[in-house]
């Protein structure tokens, strides 16, 4: 299993290097107020992939943590009442 996994991790770092060199030219990204920014095609794209990933983290954060809290309180309810018996 773990050869078919490296096996697959060389095939997309193949796919994703071949990507990279494809689409090398530079773009420019411009901004508010007369601001821009000149990199790879490739580079913006990558960029903006974490950029999302990272935002959907700090999205789900706020439920992941009052889930946790709902889970220790329900764990120290059915500990008080095993204690109780």
């Amino acid at each position: 299993m773990r050869t078919l996994y490296t096996i697959l991790g060389v095939l997309l770092f193949i796919l994703l290097l071949g990507f990279a060199f494809k689409n090398a030219e530079p773009v420019e990204l411009a901004y508010y107020l007369g601001y821009s920014w000149k990199a790879p095609l490739s580079l913006m794209l990558l960029i903006t992939f974490f950029s999302g990933i990272i935002a959907g983290v700090i999205a789900c954060l706020g439920s992941l943590i009052g889930q946790r809290r709902k889970l220790l309180a329900l764990e120290k309810e059915i500990k008080n009442l095993k204690m109780n018996k």
